[in-house]
């Protein structure tokens, strides 16, 4: 009796080629855009495609930035992340599965404050290539929409007309690019 196991590879996030953010509407007219500037993770995958591939990630919520000092704090303090009590945020993909040709779509936990919610992205693949240092290298565009509110991230005011000041609904925007490890 023999066992055939597929051969996996392991591609880890090149954190000086990727960008991890998100934007979220501000006074209810304009977007405020945010990054976090400490991140890593991996994608696990079959040798060829990304059929089935599993992803990890990690921020640093300390890291948080929106280029503005006093927003920054805030996010940081106990309204938003807590980044002292509550240092990372974390996912881990449960299924990632071809929609078309370059498109996928990945669901998995996300985990904010301690609160885990299921969460969906859509995700783009954008090809491959060795660099000039002959590292191979694969590039994806994902984009998601989470409610703050459901990983209590829950400060919230008014604007004199109604309106919320911070909106409820944070649109993720990552450009990831990974490195084949091996």
């Amino acid at each position: 009796m023999s066992s055939t196991t597929a051969t996996k590879t392991t591609w880890a996030i090149d954190a000086a080629h990727s960008e991890v953010g998100f934007k979220v509407k501000h006074l209810v007219i304009s977007s405020v855009t945010g990054y976090f500037r400490e991140f890593e993770g991996a994608i696990e995958g079959p040798e060829t495609g990304w059929e089935g591939a599993t992803a990890t990630f990690s921020a640093n919520t300390a890291s948080v930035d929106t280029n503005q000092k006093d927003r920054d704090g805030h996010l940081r303090s106990d309204d938003f992340f807590n980044a002292e009590q509550f240092p990372t945020l974390n996912f881990k993909s449960s299924a990632f599965h071809k929609v078309s040709d370059h498109q996928y779509r990945m669901s998995g936990d996300l985990t904010i404050r301690e609160v885990t919610k299921t969460v969906d992205f859509e995700v783009h693949f954008l090809g491959e290539a060795t660099d000039p240092y002959g590292q191979h290298k694969a590039a994806f565009e994902i984009s998601g929409t989470i409610n703050r509110q459901d990983f209590n991230l829950r400060w919230s005011a008014l604007t004199e007309t109604g309106g919320l000041v911070v909106s409820d609904e944070v649109r993720l925007q990552l450009s990831i690019q990974v490195i084949k490890q091996g």
